[in-house]
């Protein structure tokens, strides 16, 4: 990249992380103002194995969230984790390793003492800012699909969740309810 004078600039290269299953509204405000941070916006998406593992379902397939991801205009690049299946390690400290951004930027909630990239952030030189959005978290994917999640019965959800390639055993609790949802509906959509 050159700049004004002729001269070649060094690309500032900016990541982020998410499951973004699904893309939402706070997610796509992370990256407008990531993308503001450097010249370059990378999203590490996490693969469906980190999803399955971190919420017991995939609501949205990797490769669909990748190309939804990769549509947006403040997007330059999207990397998918390399999870295997249910990982021990859930962070993408891997891909911070390989892919040696400049900026990793971080929305919502998340904070220097509740994630598990720091030490592999200061090993490479990246550095880490938070607090990046507009308005904090101001949308969750879990808070998204909840209302909608709850007019499923287990059957339902059962079926829901063997389509997308999510085993079901122990998804029925002794109350009935079905994850965090209380008294689920017997209702069918």
């Amino acid at each position: 990249m050159k700049n004004k004078k002729g001269k070649t600039k060094k690309i500032k290269v900016v990541a982020v992380s998410g499951g973004f299953d699904p893309v939402h509204i706070g997610h796509i405000r992370l990256f407008e103002e990531a993308k503001k941070l450097g010249d370059k916006l990378m999203v590490i998406l996490n693969n469906d194995n980190w999803l399955k593992k971190k919420k017991g379902y995939v609501f949205m397939p990797e490769r669909e969230r990748k190309e939804v991801i990769e549509a947006l205009r403040p997007v330059d690049m999207v990397f998918l984790t390399s999870h295997k299946k249910n990982p021990q390690d859930m962070s993408i400290n891997a891909e911070l390793k390989k892919l040696k951004p400049h900026i990793f930027a971080n929305g919502g909630d998340r904070m220097q003492s509740n994630i598990p990239e720091v030490a592999v952030c200061d090993l490479i030189g990246c550095e880490m800012i938070f607090g990046v959005g507009k308005g904090g978290k101001i949308q969750s994917s879990s808070w998204l699909l909840k209302p909608h999640l709850k007019h499923f019965s287990i059957r339902d959800m059962s079926q829901f969740l063997q389509d997308k390639g999510t085993t079901t055993p122990g998804l029925r609790s002794r109350n009935g309810s079905f994850g965090g949802v209380s008294k689920v509906r017997r209702t069918r959509l």
